[in-house]
């Protein structure tokens, strides 16, 4: 890499009350993180990249030690530096965006990183044995038959009886909302407030005029659900009962059969989004009992990779079916090659699912301890999912995130997860970043919270 190439994809990389070693490289794992330099790049001499960079050399040769220790510069004697995506990256809890590598902490998704060894094993699996695939035309209809057999077997290894044809494969959970909003075509929806940000704007855009009920990390206000359902009725519901999406409650059994007879009653399709199943993070972890008589949406993205797109609804076969004739259908299915990946993936999920709930569960552990204690919030420990639900006692969300963004540290408010705007004083702050992280996003969140109205 030529010396001005180098100076013109770093940019202004100084940073204010940073060491100018520490600034430098931060900029150059940055630059390889979002592409500007490409991982493998030889960088140029120390003393020319000093004098490309207007500093010393002796600010070179700190900034390159950092990154050598951290694996992201390798050094062999008498041969340039090489700038590299570093081995620990192999296996993460968070993607490096939320880890601080890249300057920042981005926890606006709480999105785990693949599992690097295992998904390029399988990947490399899936492409072996690719070629009757590429054979065909490419459109795998509702799923590839060994996905959708799978799949559905693990269903009813769960004790609920599942066929082939009750499983429709799609790219991702999204994708499989989507589908069944352009399906259903509801007037209305009942959400849970709070709920998924994305799941409010799939259904908002299919044109569901939304009503809600509340859920706290103690769980769902059933009379709120009730009095939604009744002025609801024939429409359909979206719920996260599993480890709730940002709460982090579980439904208990008994509310489980009783949102199941308020469906009922008043004719409502539930749909139950589990992507947050796997992430069960209690000692004990047993597969919660399931709504009776609901549609569901799973994910490989919380307990593999969101990055491999493949997601499924479970229904009827008669609703499968009609989806399988919907037009939106082909354009939210996932690719063949993605669905074969997901094969040798979920065929033996068991090891990677429980070093995620051993990772997560270090990790909630770590970030409850540093925040416990702190009169300026409030939270319970969540039971499973990836954050905990922060409910701030002396702040409004929006200002604080607006001063941790300042600050290098990007939030979701509450206001987000809400249908109605409301929440704003909640937080959800991912524990998805490794321990160096959380406690910067812990030091982060207290400069936020002191002094705001």
């Amino acid at each position: 890499m030529g010396d001005e190439q180098l100076a013109r994809a770093l940019g202004d990389w100084r940073r204010p009350d940073v060491p100018l070693a520490t600034a430098l490289a931060a900029a150059l794992r940055g630059a390889v993180l979002d592409g500007r330099v490409r991982g493998g790049s030889a960088l140029p001499a120390e003393r020319r990249m000093a004098g490309a960079l207007g500093v010393s050399r002796g600010t070179v040769t700190a900034a390159l030690s950092l990154l050598r220790e951290d694996g992201w510069v390798l050094t062999r004697h008498g041969s340039a530096s090489v700038l590299r995506l570093p081995p620990s990256a192999a296996e993460r809890i968070a993607p490096l965006s939320a880890g601080g590598e890249a300057g920042t902490l981005d926890l606006r998704r709480a999105v785990p990183a693949a599992p690097r060894a295992a998904y390029l094993a399988a990947t490399a699996r899936a492409v072996e044995r690719a070629g009757p695939l590429l054979a065909e035309a490419g459109d795998t209809g509702p799923g590839l038959p060994e996905l959708r057999s799978l799949i559905a077997g693990r269903y009813t290894g769960e004790g609920l009886p599942t066929r082939p044809e009750q499983i429709l494969v799609t790219s991702g959970a999204r994708p499989a909302l989507a589908l069944l909003c352009a399906q259903l075509r509801p007037r209305t929806a009942v959400v849970e407030i709070p709920t998924y940000f994305d799941a409010l704007s799939l259904l908002r855009g299919a044109g569901a005029r939304l009503t809600g009920c509340r859920v706290t990390t103690r769980g769902w206000d059933l009379d709120q659900l009730a009095a939604a359902f009744a002025a609801s009725p024939g429409q359909l519901a979206y719920l996260v009962p599993d480890f709730q999406n940002p709460t982090g409650a579980l439904m208990t059994p008994a509310d489980r059969r009783t949102v199941a007879g308020l469906a009922a009653r008043h004719g409502i399709t539930l749909i139950v989004d589990e992507t947050m199943r796997d992430l069960d993070l209690r000692d004990d972890p047993l597969p919660p009992p399931r709504i009776p008589r609901s549609v569901l949406i799973g994910s490989a993205g919380k307990a593999i990779w969101s990055g491999l797109r493949v997601g499924w609804i479970r229904a009827s076969a008669a609703l499968v079916a009609e989806l399988s004739g919907n037009p939106l259908c082909a354009p939210l299915s996932a690719a063949p090659l993605q669905q074969l990946t997901a094969v040798e993936l979920l065929t033996d999920p068991g090891p990677v699912v429980q070093r995620r709930r051993t990772g997560l569960r270090r990790q909630r552990d770590h970030l409850v301890k540093l925040l416990r204690g702190d009169d300026r919030w409030q939270f319970a420990v969540p039971p499973g999912g990836p954050a905990l639900w922060l409910g701030l006692t002396t702040a409004h969300a929006e200002s604080v995130t607006e001063r941790a963004r300042a600050a290098g540290l990007h939030l979701s408010p509450g206001p987000h997860f809400a249908a109605d705007a409301t929440l704003t004083r909640y937080l959800r702050v991912p524990f998805t970043p490794p321990p160096e992280a959380l406690d910067r996003t812990a030091e982060i969140l207290s400069q936020s919270c002191t002094g705001t109205p």
